[in-house]
């Protein structure tokens, strides 16, 4: 059965009847439990006993809230389904809910945030639902807000499911264009079911107390040396890490260059239709030099 993104847009797909089957699903909520408890700890926030102000983007009836909740965090939802939002209100969720479109921007003050996680969300903005929608600029419009709202240090973790490899580096180039730091840890990376992808962002500068943790292996331990090495050779990493540095600019190349061929084709060409034309000679066509 094809992924939800791929059938309609996301505010179509969940209407009520599909919200409250998903919120019922006793499937689902153990895997969204355990995904939301693997990008808390992937978070990596201070054990210092003091509640932080986080994300939930693409929140949807706050299965994923309730693991922030229980951790001691308060918590903002954002999510595009009305019909989800309003379950996650029948559920009596502890955060706060708003309906948007982050693909225009979470439109928060800057530097309040300490924190923001993603549970199969991020994935939505690649397609264009509406003729008004491009990918590319809906992705700059949230890295871009997300960015300005954590506060410097802070950390995002998204997990997301991408649909193919190119999908998959244009979420990873818009994060970094944003100014993020960070890269994608994989679980399970030779499971095809349990596979797992999460970007973990970093708002500044790199450093060491902000480098990836290595994605889980088989057996629910971090992935061996020897995994990793086989991971590289098989082409599948584990952990990718990216910099963020802009891209350079490509040159650009002459497609189209009229060279000496093309200049005596022309003259020929002249000469048929009775134009005066000077005669060919060694220094036809060629190029002159910058300076004497």
């Amino acid at each position: 059965m094809p992924r939800p993104e791929v059938q309609a847009p996301p505010d179509v797909f969940y209407n009520e009847a599909e919200a409250r089957k998903y919120t019922t699903s006793s499937r689902i909520i153990e895997i969204q439990a355990r995904i939301s408890e693997r990008a808390l700890e992937l978070l990596a926030l201070p054990n210092d006993g003091v509640p932080k102000l986080l994300l939930d983007i693409g929140c949807g009836s706050g299965l994923s809230g309730e693991t922030l909740t229980e951790d001691g965090h308060h918590w903002i939802g954002y999510d595009i389904s009305k019909s989800m939002l309003d379950v996650a209100l029948e559920r009596e969720t502890e955060g706060d809910l708003l309906l948007a479109d982050m693909g225009q921007g979470l439109g928060l003050r800057p530097g309040v945030i300490d924190g923001a996680i993603s549970i199969s969300a991020v994935q939505w903005l690649c397609n264009a639902d509406k003729s008004s929608h491009d990918p590319r600029l809906r992705l700059k419009a949230f890295f871009g807000s997300l960015y300005r709202c954590l506060a410097r240090g802070a950390r995002a973790v998204l997990q997301f499911y991408a649909d193919n490899v190119k999908q998959s580096e244009m979420i990873v180039t818009y994060a970094m264009r944003a100014g993020f730091a960070g890269g994608v840890v994989v679980d399970w990376p030779h499971s095809s079911k349990a596979k797992k992808s999460y970007l973990v962002l970093t708002c500044g500068l790199p450093s060491l107390q902000t480098s990836l943790p290595k994605g889980k292996g088989e057996d629910g331990e971090m992935c061996s040396d020897d995994d990793d090495e086989s991971n590289d050779e098989d082409g599948d990493r584990t952990v990718g890490i990216y910099e963020r540095n802009r891209p350079k600019k490509r040159q650009k190349t002459k497609k189209n260059s009229k060279g000496k061929d093309w200049l005596l084709r022309k003259k020929e060409q002249l000469r048929r239709r009775g134009h005066d034309v000077p005669a060919d000679t060694k220094y036809t066509g060629r190029k002159r030099k910058t300076h004497f």
